[in-house]
Formats: C-alpha cells, sequence, structure tokens
C-alpha cells in the first residue's frame, strides 16, 4: 500500500475549529504535517491543542480570511513559525439560507464574501509565495484543496448565494490549477457530505445519516490530497461522503444545431427547440439532480434531491 506521509510539510485549514476543517486539521497534524488551524474564534486553540497533545506541531490563528490583509498575514504566520508552506486547505464558510426572492443584500454579500473571496484571499497569497520559490529555484510541490459542493450542481432552491459562491469556487479551483502548474502548485476541490454544525439543521431527525457522513470520511481525501501521492492530480473536482469518492467529469454538450440559413431567428428556434433532441433538455435543465441522487442509496429513499446536499 502507497505511504502517505506529510512530515516536514506546513499546512494551512482554514475554518478549523470544528466540523470538517478541525477533523481535516486533526489528520493533516497525525500524518505529519505542522499546521496552522485557523478559525476566528477561540475553537482553533482548542484544536491546536489536540494537535500538540497527540505529538504534532500546530499553532494558532484568528485571520479573517476573507480580508486580503489578514489573509496575506495567515501565509505569513505559516512561513514565519514553521519556515514555509506546502498546504493549504481552505475550509471556512457559512449559511445565510433564504429564498431569492427574500434575501437581503447583506445576506447575499456575507456568504459570498467568507467562501468565495475567503478563497480567493488566501489562493493569492499562498500562489504568490510558491511562484517566488519557484522563481528563486526551490523545488515546489505545493498543494490547495478548495472546498466546493454539490449546490453548484443541483442549486438548491433556498441557497441561491451559497450555490453561486461554490460555483465560483470550482471556477477559481480550475483556473488556478492552470496558471499556477508552471510553478508546482496543484489545486482540486471537494464537494463534502458530512454533519457538522453548519449542516446539523439537515441531520435534526436522521441521527443514522449523521453518524454515516462523519467529518473523519472527508478528511482523508485532504491528507491524500496534500501529499505526494497525488502529485500529478491537480484541476479536479471530488464527491465526497461515507465511505464513497469519486471524481466529476466535465459538462458535456447536450445537443446542438446549426441555424438553417446560416443565422438564427427566433422563429427557427422555436422550430428547432421544439424537436424531442431539444425539447427533452432543455425540460431537463442544467441542474445536475442525478449527479446529487447518485448517493441514495447509502441511508434510503429520504433523499437530498429535496432538501439540497448536505455538503459545505
Amino acid at each position: 500500500m502507497t505511504t502517505v506521509d506529510l512530515s516536514g510539510r506546513v499546512a494551512i485549514v482554514t475554518g478549523a475549529g470544528r466540523g470538517l476543517g478541525r477533523a481535516e486539521a486533526l489528520a493533516l497534524g497525525a500524518a505529519g504535517a505542522s499546521v496552522v488551524v485557523n478559525d476566528v474564534d477561540a475553537a482553533a486553540d482548542e484544536v491546536v491543542d489536540e494537535i500538540v497533545s497527540a505529538g504534532g506541531e500546530a499553532v494558532a490563528d484568528h485571520a479573517d480570511v476573507a480580508d486580503l490583509a489578514q489573509a496575506g498575514a495567515l501565509v505569513d504566520t505559516a512561513v514565519r513559525v514553521f519556515g514555509r508552506l506546502d498546504v493549504l486547505v481552505n475550509n471556512a464558510g457559512i449559511v445565510r439560507d433564504r429564498m431569492v426572492f427574500t434575501m437581503s443584500e447583506r445576506e447575499w454579500d456575507d456568504v459570498l464574501r467568507v467562501h468565495l473571496r475567503g478563497h480567493f484571499c488566501t489562493t493569492r497569497w499562498a500562489t504568490a509565495y510558491w511562484r517566488a520559490e519557484a522563481k528563486a529555484g526551490r523545488a515546489v510541490g505545493a498543494s490547495i484543496v478548495n472546498t466546493a459542493s454539490e449546490a453548484f450542481l443541483n442549486a438548491p432552491a433556498g441557497q441561491p448565494n451559497y450555490a453561486a459562491a461554490k460555483a465560483g469556487i470550482v471556477a477559481l479551483t480550475v483556473s488556478t490549477a492552470k496558471g499556477c502548474a508552471a510553478y508546482g502548485v496543484r489545486v482540486n476541490a471537494i464537494c463534502p457530505r458530512a454533519a457538522t454544525a453548519m449542516t446539523s439543521p439537515i441531520f435534526a431527525d436522521r441521527p443514522e445519516d449523521a453518524r454515516r457522513l462523519s467529518s473523519e470520511h472527508v478528511a482523508p481525501l485532504v491528507v491524500y490530497l496534500a501529499s505526494d501521492a497525488a502529485a500529478s492530480v491537480s484541476g479536479n473536482v471530488f464527491i465526497c461522503y461515507g465511505p464513497r469518492v469519486g471524481v466529476l467529469a466535465p459538462p458535456v454538450l447536450a445537443a446542438t444545431a446549426d441555424a438553417p440559413d446560416g443565422r438564427w431567428t427566433p422563429q427557427a428556434l422555436a422550430a428547432t427547440f421544439a424537436e424531442s433532441r431539444f425539447a427533452r433538455r432543455l425540460s431537463d435543465g442544467y441542474a445536475a439532480d442525478d449527479v446529487v441522487a447518485a448517493a441514495a442509496d447509502l441511508w434510503g429513499p429520504t433523499q437530498e434531491a429535496r432538501r439540497g446536499p448536505a455538503g459545505r
């Protein structure tokens, strides 16, 4: 079996005071990494104590990752305390669920700020650090693991802000993977299903599902993506929950047609779209509900298609 050892590596995990981030920070520490545990409150200090008590190295950081200057200071903390940075796990997030017609500007902005802007701010400084290292002739084998969600696939009706943020994170992931490959940086995104404080309303009446979808199931994928074992893995989007891991394929064209006289008219489009292949595709819509529903066999028929994904 391939050995996954992160000894000598330094990792930052944002939003690591509880839930997924906590499990990821603990797993990275157990694999040998020195960890900067980021969270805005004192929960980060408790996770540091757990890592240190288990024989690892860790330091707490309370930066607001969506503040560009504070995110820069977070990266500086890793380099100052541990001498380097190798892994960035962007996990911090919040939810402000509301239907789009009642959502406030603040509810929209807060979710986009923490999720999407938060991913950008830390990524901006980490990639700048690795680019400078590469240009100085030092070997870089860095990994960024971003946290998306199946919400970007099936866009639950009550989460337009969250779904938009997660779609943006997937695009940021792919763009960063392309732009930073030359500097030795790999970037992947995970769409985890996990029972955490943020998703507790979903699991309030489903305790067995909560046990099956513990955060500890997600952490091994993060450790793998952070390691040399995943040296050739970049620009991917993974779905992970319970005992299952999947990798998404890129979208494909469902159907195409060419204008009959070289230029479309509304009438010609109406006639073309009335054909069976287009009518069926158009009525299906863009939402990838079938991908989300594919996990139904893990916990039975009371499925996510009704409630939205139980992910970050």
